[in-house]
């Protein structure tokens, strides 16, 4: 008899690379093609089940904590070194 990993199929968790979203928005040529991109992350939201919006909730807001916190950094970073006066 094998083990319960073995024998238990379990779900894998989604991963959504929100990054890349972030970077195709921040290198859009128009307007347009940023509102395009956010309409893709509405429609794959809007397929996914509960179980899996929690967890692109979930991620979705580590990925904004975690960006926020970086360009805090790098704010805090050039205005102790006089950058933005």
């Amino acid at each position: 008899m094998g083990s319960p990993a073995q024998t238990t199929n379990y779900k894998k968790m989604p991963d959504f690379n929100f990054r890349s979203y972030h970077y195709r928005s921040i290198n859009a040529a128009s307007e347009t093609e940023k509102a395009a991109i956010n309409q893709e992350l509405k429609d794959l939201y809007a397929l996914l089940s509960e179980e899996d919006k929690t967890v692109f909730n979930q991620q979705l807001q580590h990925f904004l904590s975690h960006e926020y916190g970086r360009l805090r950094t790098d704010y805090e970073s050039i205005q102790g070194s006089g950058g933005l006066n």
